[in-house]
């Protein structure tokens, strides 16, 4: 028998070329086919990424603990290192390998969902238009779009009713099922990694919708890189770690020293990167090491729904009180908080969180002083403190009329690290935050929640102006205060 017979009972399609029929078998080589120039055998993590895939499919991932195949994957990796790319290419390959997969994907939102759908779908339906470039044809040539399904969201093979739906975290998943349901980067920033309530409600549509999609024995693929252990990798390792397989790697090696790939991010860089931001965040981003919610220095914070009344309905404070801590630097950021006091309790009423330059925020703090009829307000003049209290006092009488707020400049002679440390109980227990916090003040509450009893924190104008506030509340005379 003739060598091109051989290769045509083992491609009855007419694939002749040992590379396709190598792409069809491996999905690694297919990645490297598709492009070469990312997909280099020098990445060895890729190549492993992509064998643990293959394996994960064809039942040979094997659980150690229970002899059965694993199901489920996730997938942990530092930002740029082709992981959704990874995944993209990965559902192509599956369609080609079986019309009758199904897939389900879950992105962060609806415009990026469709993205990744418009990928996987784009490249099984893409024309040869250069004789040098491989597409999926070539590999797949039996595999196409269903004419006539114009939706890049939802769409099937020729021969097919379904294979693949694409959809934003909460989004609505009816009438289908899936044999692969896969979940890629759903965390926007690190703002919603350590909001709270973005993380229940992931959590809640994971249980409450995605699961319901997943056929008997499909698989599962969760792609992220780590931020808290409260993400959704940490809740699903909290509930059955035993299930999961977890290829995880880190961006930097801390015991040989060498970078995961140097190409994608250097040495040099990454440790400049982490100059710029906290221990925690870079260990959570970069190493895959989630913030752990021992490690905070706020364990919990107490809300409110209504404020005190008085009889007449009027909020049942004795007095209104402000606490601002002015930028020092180009990097830290001003912030300013108006809170209710009742019997030594705080209930914050506005926070202004930003690093705009002065003549920014020396209106919006006046504006606020106005606004909340703030009685005193302390601002602290370490750095240009002084002139901005006079401002904000000018702003008030020219804009707003008003003279009522007593404000106080004073330099703060106490260690900014130790008045936090030891303030933070009583900022737990007494000061109380709107229900809505984590909406109203995005930033403000981020940088709340991850605070770190040790170690380097990014930034600490938040905790330095609330303890503040917790001073003002107790009555404690910290620095030198100067009343004009």
């Amino acid at each position: 028998m003739a060598v091109q017979d051989l290769e045509y009972l083992l491609a009855p399609d007419g694939v002749t070329d040992e590379r396709f029929l190598r792409a069809r078998s491996s999905f690694w080589e297919y990645c490297k086919l598709r492009n070469p120039k990312f997909f280099r055998s020098e990445r060895k993590y890729l190549e492993e990424l992509a064998n643990c895939l293959q394996n994960l499919y064809e039942g040979k991932l094997i659980n150690p603990t229970t002899g059965e195949p694993y199901k489920k994957m996730m997938m942990n990796l530092p930002p740029r290192h082709g992981k959704s790319y990874t995944l993209t290419l990965y559902c192509q390959w599956l369609l080609g390998k079986s019309n009758t997969n199904r897939i389900i994907s879950v992105s962060y939102n609806e415009t990026l969902a469709g993205r990744f759908a418009r990928n996987v779908r784009d490249d099984i339906d893409a024309t040869k238009l250069d004789p040098k470039l491989v597409v999926f044809s070539d590999v797949f040539p039996t595999t196409r779009i269903k004419q006539g399904d114009a939706s890049t969201q939802l769409w099937s093979l020729e021969g097919q009713f379904f294979n693949y739906l694409a959809t934003g975290f909460g989004g609505t998943i009816t009438g289908v099922g899936c044999s692969i349901g896969v979940i890629d980067d759903p965390i926007k920033n690190d703002k919603e990694a350590f909001n709270d309530r973005v993380l229940d409600e992931q959590w809640a549509w994971y249980c409450d919708t995605f699961l319901s999609r997943i056929e008997e024995g499909g698989l599962q693929i969760v792609n992220m890189t780590r931020w808290s252990t409260k993400d959704l990798c940490g809740r699903l390792l909290q509930n059955d770690a035993g299930d999961w397989y977890i290829f995880c790697r880190p961006a930097y090696d801390e015991v040989s020293g060498k970078m995961l790939c140097e190409e994608l991010l250097s040495k040099k860089n990454y440790f400049k990167r982490r100059t710029l931001t906290s221990d925690a965040i870079a260990d959570a981003n970069y190493q895959q090491k989630p913030v752990d919610v021992k490690g905070k220095l706020y364990s919990t914070f107490a809300t409110y729904k209504e404020l005190p009344r008085k009889a007449d309905g009027t909020p049942g404070f004795e007095k209104i009180i402000s606490y601002t801590d002015t930028a020092d630097t180009g990097s830290d950021k001003l912030c300013s908080i108006a809170a209710g006091q009742l019997a030594g309790q705080g209930y914050v009423l506005d926070v202004v969180y930003t690093d705009e330059p002065m003549e920014t925020t020396e209106p919006l703090v006046a504006a606020q002083l106005h606004d909340y009829h703030v009685d005193i307000a302390k601002i602290e003049s370490n750095n240009g403190g002084r002139g901005f209290a006079r401002s904000v006092e000018r702003l008030l009488w020219e804009q707003y009329a008003d003279r009522t707020v007593a404000i106080e400049w004073f330099h703060q002679s106490e260690n900014k690290q130790a008045r936090i440390l030891s303030g933070a109980s009583y900022v737990m227990r007494n000061l109380y935050y709107p229900e809505n916090w984590d909406r109203r003040w995005p930033e403000y509450y981020r940088d709340m929640n991850t605070y770190q009893r040790s170690g380097k924190n990014a930034h600490d104008d938040a905790p330095d102006a609330t303890t503040g506030i917790a001073e003002m509340l107790q009555g404690d005379g910290q620095g030198e205060f100067i009343v004009y």
